[in-house]
């Protein structure tokens, strides 16, 4: 999907951490942004483009349905706004549970955590 503005709005695979060397390399180089339910893990990457990894722990989140959206809402988030975040290979991973948050909460968090991560 291609925005009016002429930017690459899609969640492609070149944009996704796949490998546990991927992930590794992320939560070794030890730098993270942390908001109300979310910790965003980053390390600089050479590709020219952001790409995403998502964790979220059945210790955090029981159903799987809630998992599976908390992972939805924050691909969603990273597909909007991929193009305007720096190079980085990014983690965002749950901490704290969400059994009470809203969507709308979900949603905030996210988008303040990649705020500030344009920032860095």
């Amino acid at each position: 999907m291609i925005s009016p503005l002429g930017v690459d709005q899609r969640f492609l695979s070149a944009y996704r951490l796949r490998k546990t060397d991927e992930y590794s390399s992320v939560f070794a180089f030890r730098r993270a942004l942390k908001g109300r339910f979310l910790i965003a893990h980053y390390r600089p990457n050479e590709l020219g483009t952001a790409r995403l990894g998502v964790v979220v722990a059945k210790k955090l989140a029981k159903r799987a349905n809630v998992r599976n959206l908390v992972k939805r809402i924050v691909r969603e988030q990273f597909r909007k706004i991929r193009a305007a975040l720096p190079p980085h290979d990014l983690i965002v991973r749950l901490h704290a549970p969400v059994g009470q948050a809203t969507r709308a909460m979900i949603n905030d968090d996210v988008a303040q955590l990649f705020e500030r991560l344009r920032a860095c």
